[in-house]
């Protein structure tokens, strides 16, 4: 793929200006703080295949970690302290943008979708992945389109960003289901394994995740439509642009120079650790959009 590097030049030349170790001191409080602390403090998910989440040795692995690991060099180069170590904490849903906040983690290095709530708190990145939500029904199920769900029941993880499309969606279409709310993606996945639910409707990702962690994968199947994207980014303090655009070049220059194609391979189109499970997820035209042209922007 032929990659438009001008901008990326002019951009990487910027943020070595921008990011001078006197200029830092007044810009970004972030590299302040990673400066005089002597490391930058990252914070990971356990279980958010395959961004980030523990290897066999126990230690972060992931989409997400290798990027962090390029915005880590980033901010070496930036505070000419080469010898700055790195800090892993394990976040999870309800306190990785407090910890954020507080200045416990420096950058959230996972899977957290980009909306206009939560940037509200938050700063993310350009987008590192393009989620679109998509049904998921045994591979035995006759059904090939929505219509064919009516009368039965379909299945949401209770709390996902998900449940409010998967309503529109039913209401556009004036299908008539049962709408059935799982506690977690396991027992949504579960629910359509036994049968107790015709359907399970959630990102395309982590629809993949679960499918390749269960006992027989080829029980399942996706139905063909795709719905509005989602964006997921590295989350970073609000406060804080220059650190964020720091952390933008950082991935950007991944995108320019094909290793996040190469990156997204590794962790999408083959076998991952620890127990060698391959997604087969290949890069969708969405996100394919994005790695030619990066931004933050919600929309395509």
């Amino acid at each position: 793929m032929i990659r438009k590097c001008m901008p990326t030049l002019a951009i990487t030349a910027l943020s070595l200006a921008m990011f001078d170790v006197h200029a830092s001191r007044a810009a970004s409080p972030t590299l302040e703080k990673i400066r005089e602390l002597g490391k930058i403090t990252f914070g990971y998910r356990e279980a958010s295949v395959p961004f980030a989440y523990l290897g066999a040795d126990q230690k972060p692995t992931g989409l997400s970690i290798d990027l962090c690991a390029a915005v880590a060099d980033k901010i070496r180069a930036a505070l000419r302290k080469p010898e700055l170590a790195t800090d892993y904490v394990a976040v999870d849903a309800s306190n990785r943008i407090p910890l954020l906040q507080n200045g416990t983690i420096d950058i959230e290095c996972g899977s957290t979708t980009n909306t206009a709530e939560r940037q509200k708190q938050v700063s993310f990145s350009i987008a590192t992945y393009v989620a679109s939500p998509r049904w998921l029904v045994a591979a035995s199920s006759p059904v090939t389109e929505l219509k064919q769900l009516e009368g039965q029941t379909i299945v949401v993880t209770q709390g996902s960003l998900n449940l409010g499309g998967a309503q529109k969606i039913i209401a556009e279409q004036q299908l008539k289901v049962t709408m059935a709310q799982a506690k977690d993606h396991a027992e949504s996945i579960l629910m359509l394994r036994t049968g107790r639910a015709a359907a399970w409707f959630e990102d395309d990702i982590l629809v993949a995740g679960m499918v390749a962690n269960s006992p027989d994968p080829k029980a399942f199947r996706m139905l063909a439509a795709t719905y509005a994207p989602t964006y997921y980014g590295l989350v970073t303090r609000r406060e804080d642009p220059e650190f964020k655009a720091l952390v933008d070049a950082a991935i950007r220059e991944k995108m320019a120079s094909g290793e996040f194609d190469r990156l997204y391979t590794k962790w999408f189109e083959q076998p991952i650790p620890p127990k060698g499970q391959n997604l087969l997820l290949p890069m969708s035209e969405a996100m394919k959009a994005r790695v030619a042209a990066p931004s933050d922007a919600l929309t395509p």
